[in-house]
C-alpha cells in the first residue's frame, strides 16, 4: 500500500513518520537540550533528576503520534471525504497547480490556515490527501477516548496549548524541530485557536519559532509555507463560539454539550431519513503563493538560527503578519457571507427576493474590484443567492413577512459572525499584517 501511495503524492511520507515510535519517544527524551533542561529544571526545584526524566517521558509519550499509513489513507481519507461531502457542497476556488507542482520535493512543507471550525481538520485533510499527508496539531478536545488513538494514528500529536511549564514547551519544540527538520508535512492553524467572532485573530508565532530558530537556510531544507483560507456558508460551532464572548454568560456543562450534539444529529438523521435533509452549503478553500523560507532568508538578509530571542520575535512577527496578510486574501467570499452583510447594511425596510438579489450582485462587483475571490459561480447564481437566503430563514436568521425579509433582531450578532469572514474587504484597513505576496491567480475548480 505504501509504494501505491507513494506512486501519487506529490510529497512522499518521510521516514520520519515511519519510524517505531519509540524511536522517536527515546529520541525525543534523550535530545540534548532536554538533557540539559531536565538538570535545570531538577536543581531549581530541589528534586531528583529521574522524577524529572520521569515527567518528559511523559510529555513525549503525550506528543509523539503513532502514524498509521494504512489507517490514514484507508479509513481516515474515506472518512473525511464521505463526512465533508454529506454535509457541505466542497469547492476548490482557488489553486495554482503549477505553483505547487514546483516546489523542490525534498522541501517541508507547512500548510498556514485560518481556524474557523473543527471542520477545518476533515476538509483540508481530505483535499490535500491526493498530495501528501499531514501533521496537525490538536487541542484537549481530542483527547478523550476513543478519539485519542485516532487521532494519533492520523500523525497529529496533542497541544497544551495554554501551558506554561518550560519543560513541556522545551519538549514540544523539540518535537517541532525534529518533524520539521526531518520534512514532515504539516498544517498549522495560525491564530492558534477558533474565529470566536468571525474575524481572524492576531497571528501566534509559537510554532513557527519553533520551526525557525535552528533553521539554517545554506544547509537544511527549505521550509515552504502555503497560506489557505477557509471559509463556510454554515459553521456548526457558530453560536457556540458566539456564547464564549459573552462574559456573564453560563457556563455550559458537558452533559449538556452531548445532550445537545445528539439533538442536533438526530434532527438531521430524521430529515435524511424523510428525504428532507439539504446540505448546509459550500465549504470553500482557497490555496495562496507559496513562501519559501530560503528565499525570505536571501532576501531579508535575515537567519534566524543566529539571532537571539529578543532579536528573533520581531522577525517572526513580520514574517507571520505577512503570512496572516496573505492568509485573509485568501479566504473564500461565500454566498451566506454576502447575504449577511446585505441584512446587516440595507434592510432595515425590508427587502424583497429581487432586491436580496440586486444587492448581494453589487456586493459581488465592489468585491471583485478589490480583489476579493468570490466563490458564487455565474451560472445559476441567482438560485445561489436563494439556496442562501432560504438558508438563513430556516435558522430564523432573517424573517419574511408580507413578501419582505428582514434580519430578525435577535440574530443579529451571528449574522455579524458571517459578515465578518469578508468584512476585510469592505474596510481594507483592517487587513492583517504588512507586505503581503503578490496572489497569483490559480485555476478554478471544484472537487
Amino acid at each position: 500500500m505504501l509504494d501505491e501511495i507513494s506512486s501519487r503524492l506529490d510529497i512522499e511520507i518521510r521516514p520520519f513518520q515511519l519510524t517505531k515510535r519509540q524511536v522517536l519517544i527515546d529520541r525525543l527524551v534523550y535530545d540534548p537540550k532536554v538533557i540539559a533542561a531536565v538538570r535545570d529544571y531538577a536543581q531549581e526545584r530541589n528534586i531528583p533528576r529521574e522524577v524529572a526524566q520521569a515527567e518528559v517521558l511523559g510529555y513525549a509519550k503525550e506528543i509523539v503520534p503513532a502514524f498509521n499509513a494504512y489507517i490514514y489513507f484507508r479509513i481516515g481519507y474515506w472518512l473525511a471525504k464521505r463526512i465533508a461531502r454529506l454535509l457541505y457542497w466542497v469547492r476548490v476556488g482557488l489553486v495554482d497547480n503549477e505553483q505547487l507542482a514546483s516546489i523542490d520535493a525534498d522541501s517541508t512543507v507547512v500548510f498556514m490556515m485560518n481556524h474557523r471550525s473543527n471542520m477545518d481538520y476533515i476538509l483540508v485533510a481530505f483535499l490535500a490527501a491526493e498530495r501528501t499527508t499531514l501533521s496537525y496539531a490538536v487541542g484537549e478536545w481530542a483527547r478523550i477516548w476513543p478519539l485519542r488513538t485516532l487521532v494519533k494514528w492520523l500523525g497529529a500529536f496533542f497541544v497544551r496549548r495554554d501551558s506554561g511549564n518550560p519543560l513541556y514547551r522545551l519538549v514540544l519544540e523539540r518535537y517541532i524541530h525534529m518533524a520539521t527538520k526531518e520534512g514532515v508535512c504539516q498544517a498549522v492553524f495560525l491564530e492558534g485557536g477558533l474565529s470566536r467572532d468571525g474575524r481572524l485573530r492576531p497571528p501566534k508565532l509559537g510554532f513557527v519559532d519553533y520551526m525557525l530558530r535552528d533553521f539554517e537556510p545554506e544547509t537544511d531544507r527549505d521550509i515552504v509555507f502555503i497560506p489557505v483560507g477557509i471559509n463556510y456558508d454554515r459553521t456548526l460551532e457558530d453560536r457556540s463560539l458566539l456564547r464564549t464572548l459573552e462574559p456573564t454568560a453560563e457556563k455550559r456543562s458537558k452533559w449538556f454539550v452531548i445532550r445537545t450534539t445528539i439533538r442536533f444529529v438526530w434532527h438531521n438523521l430524521v430529515l435524511m431519513a424523510l428525504s428532507k435533509w439539504q446540505r448546509f452549503g459550500y465549504a470553500c478553500v482557497n490555496f495562496g503563493p507559496v513562501v519559501s523560507m530560503r528565499e525570505f532568508c536571501e532576501q531579508h538578509a535575515v537567519n534566524f538560527s543566529e539571532l537571539g530571542r529578543d532579536d528573533r520575535f520581531p522577525e517572526v512577527e513580520k514574517l507571520c503578519k505577512g503570512l496572516m496578510a496573505s492568509i485573509q486574501s485568501m479566504i473564500p467570499v461565500l454566498p451566506v457571507s454576502l447575504v449577511a452583510t446585505v441584512f446587516l447594511e440595507v434592510a432595515e425596510d425590508g427587502l424583497t427576493d429581487f432586491d436580496v438579489k440586486a444587492h448581494v450582485h453589487r456586493l459581488i462587483e465592489e468585491l471583485q474590484t478589490r480583489g476579493a475571490h468570490v466563490y458564487a459561480p455565474k451560472r445559476g447564481r441567482e438560485q445561489t443567492v436563494t439556496t442562501a437566503l432560504n438558508m438563513l430563514k430556516l435558522r430564523r436568521m432573517v424573517i419574511e413577512s408580507d413578501g419582505l425579509f428582514r434580519a430578525d433582531p435577535g440574530s443579529i450578532a451571528i449574522l455579524s459572525y458571517y459578515a465578518s469572514a469578508i468584512g476585510h474587504w469592505r474596510q481594507p484597513t483592517a487587513m492583517i499584517g504588512e507586505g503581503s505576496a503578490q496572489v497569483r491567480h490559480g485555476q478554478q475548480g471544484k472537487t
